[in-house]
């Protein structure tokens, strides 16, 4: 979930609903906010252009120019405002194929269910030949909490060689008209539950972060139906299911304001000329400004390097550096119902681990989750999930027998080396795939509902 932006709610609010009237009236405060951010990026549009068109003339093979440390210097200028000052769109997934048993297979991605906000991606392989080794089929639940589902690429490029793979590609608040309706916790649950169901039984469910709280409790709403849907193992990874657990700083963070606080601050309208024009929102610059406070220096200090790397011409040093801040400088608006009901229900009431915690006037009950096996993943340094709080589903899914459960703590990554980087390729995806097929209703099926 996107923090630096989390608080306290009213004694009078009540668990997992957000305060309509506080919203409605908080908004208009800061609602010329988002239209100033509009009018000051369209503003910079002309010295956008120059600036781009001033790069590629000092970068011209054919200006003499091109090659003194003055021509490289005015260039590297030129580029660095360019990237500093423009809107950046959702990245490409850049994913063509993939290698399965030693053997490279085209990959073709495609959309197979869709709601407003909202679109389940397949990562079709096309096999020349059926593989030997088996291919369960996993969605994985990507964060609703300000970066496109891209963010995790990584992740989708491990995985993709043993799995047949989804994706929850999550829509920008901001180009959802007005007249699809509001969208907050309980659709995002309804969302998970048409997915699955979509899918039918026996896929496997994986979530990165935030949708922790939505999968586990769609998935308790359907065993306690008695769906058939339901997967047959759910993966937990760096979600914050009982923030109580070592609480972080952006734990902290959340207690230390009110929604009131949050509500006046960061909820604002969408302007036009944007298609979800006059939606209320948490918009994505503000939570880049977030993100980027949490690390200044870095981020800072990343920008000089590359600066030099430009001047100096180390194109390879550059290209990296345009490749991780073009997918970081991308962000996406929350629908504001949507965030603020999560705020209040999963960092301020802890409603779920208390057993507050509703779905349409329904209680979420973990316990009633007999048929789904549970693979929790944390990690050591994660300063976002505390340690214990996704292990806190494990107590939670109290209906299921020791052999449909496990719990992984990764030494010495942080919170994005749960589902990214060498640490999670090299030991966390094989414990995933292991378990993932120990838990395959064809292989195993004391775990498949009646």
């Amino acid at each position: 979930m996107a923090i630096g932006v989390f608080g306290d709610v009213p004694d009078a609010a009540v668990a997992g609903q957000a305060p309509e009237a506080t919203l409605e009236a908080a908004s208009a405060l800061a609602r010329p906010m988002y239209w100033m951010f509009e009018l000051g990026h369209a503003a910079l549009d002309p010295l956008r252009v120059m600036a781009d068109a001033g790069r590629l003339f000092y970068r011209n093979p054919a200006n003499p120019l091109a090659h003194t440390e003055f021509g490289k210097t005015m260039s590297a200028s030129f580029e660095m405002f360019e990237r500093t000052t423009r809107r950046y769109g959702k990245p490409e997934w850049g994913i063509t194929e993939t290698s399965v048993g030693g053997v490279n297979v085209p990959v073709e991605i495609e959309t197979v269910w869709e709601r407003p906000f909202c679109r389940l991606l397949h990562f079709r392989r096309d096999f020349a030949q059926k593989p030997r080794r088996p291919q369960p089929r996993m969605v994985i639940v990507a964060p609703l909490s300000g970066h496109y589902a891209t963010l995790l690429r990584g992740t989708v490029q491990t995985l993709l060689p043993n799995h047949d793979l989804y994706i929850t590609d999550w829509v920008d608040a901001r180009n959802v008209p007005m007249a699809e309706g509001a969208f907050d916790l309980d659709d995002y649950i309804d969302y998970v539950i048409e997915i699955f169901r979509h899918l039918g039984g026996g896929m496997h469910a994986l979530a990165v972060c935030q949708p922790a709280v939505p999968v586990l409790a769609a998935v308790a709403r359907m065993e306690e139906m008695g769906d058939p849907s339901v997967p047959a193992s759910m993966v937990l990874m760096g979600g914050p299911v009982d923030t109580r657990e070592s609480p972080t700083a952006v734990n902290h963070f959340a207690k230390d304001r009110g929604i009131d606080w949050f509500a006046r601050n960061v909820i604002t309208t969408v302007p036009w000329p944007n298609a979800g024009v006059m939606r209320q929102v948490y918009p994505g610059f503000l939570q880049l400004h977030g993100f980027m406070a949490m690390n200044l220096e870095r981020h800072l200090r990343a920008h000089a390097d590359m600066f030099g790397h430009l001047v100096k011409g180390d194109g390879d040093s550059a290209a990296k550096h345009r490749e991780f801040y073009d997918e970081y400088l991308s962000v996406m608006d929350l629908p504001a119902e949507y965030y603020l009901q999560t705020l209040q229900t999963v960092f301020i009431d802890h409603a779920l681990p208390r057993g507050l915690m509703t779905h349409r006037g329904e209680k979420v009950d973990p316990s009633k989750i007999r048929n789904v096996a549970l693979l929790t993943v944390e990690g050591e340094n994660d300063d976002i999930s505390g340690v214990g709080q996704t292990r806190a589903a494990q107590t939670l899914c109290s209906g299921l027998p020791d052999d449909m459960k496990a719990h992984y703590l990764q030494p010495t990554v942080g919170h994005y080396g749960v589902f990214n980087g060498s640490r999670f390729r090299s030991e966390i995806a094989p414990r995933i795939a292991d378990f993932v097929l120990s838990h395959n209703w064809p292989k195993k099926g004391h775990n498949q509902p009646d």
